[in-house]
């Protein structure tokens, strides 16, 4: 038997009338947009439709103010589900509002290229288990500090350089195929000086040698 609810079981939380919660009172919203109406037929779940009624420019403007993702500091968007693509063009609509996120946790949502996404004050930064392939992926996060991307399938550290510029102190690139690579930490923060910590492990003095010490270790004396 069906619930008394089921027909609002796709509904986002601003289709839902008398109550005046906003997108920057919520840490962890579920923004998956439901299935279209022709997938509901294909689903026999066109019941779904009877409380949907034509959106006026006046509704789609309260929904803005609603959402109001323009004031989110902190935010977590993890586990979305985003199975369909226009649920992951609405993902992405919502990540180009976050002018003002500064920790914001993206974690397991299949996400594979971010790169048109700018993040001005993002200083906290997690797309663990996701399936980024290089770091010219992911979004622009000029002030970042803290980034983490455990589980994608990152292959080499091509353009982490990228990051030279930023304040980044933290990087997490566990369970990533670049992390088998030779020299892979010296690698690392050779490409990034100013960085404190790599997968959990402070800099330590072997990760920074020297330059005649490297060229050393790549030669092979026969005797």
């Amino acid at each position: 038997f069906k619930l008394p609810s089921d027909s609002f079981k796709y509904f986002g939380w601003c289709d839902i009338h008398d109550h005046d919660v906003r997108g920057n009172q919520l840490h962890c919203p579920r923004v998956r947009e439901g299935p279209s109406e022709e997938e509901l037929f294909f689903r026999r779940e066109e019941h779904t439709l009877k409380k949907r009624k034509q959106v006026t420019d006046r509704e789609k403007w309260r929904k803005k103010l609603q959402e109001n993702w323009e004031n989110c500091a902190e935010l977590n968007l993890s586990f979305q589900d985003l199975g369909d693509l226009y649920q992951v063009e609405n993902f992405k609509r919502i990540l180009r509002r976050l002018i003002r996120v500064e920790k914001l946790w993206l974690v397991d949502n299949s996400l594979t290229d971010l790169s048109a996404i700018r993040l001005p004050r993002c200083r906290e930064l997690n797309v663990s288990k996701n399936h980024f392939t290089s770091f010219k992926q992911l979004p622009k996060i000029p002030q970042i500090q803290h980034l983490s991307l455990a589980e994608n399938n990152i292959m080499t550290l091509s353009g982490i350089s990228d990051f030279r510029h930023t304040p980044l102190e933290s990087l997490i690139l566990k369970r990533n195929p670049c992390e088998f690579q030779e020299r892979y930490r010296q690698d690392v923060f050779s490409s990034l000086p100013n960085l404190k910590m790599l997968d959990g492990i402070p800099k330590l003095p072997e990760d920074c040698s020297p330059p005649d010490i490297r060229f050393f270790f790549r030669m092979c004396t026969i005797l």
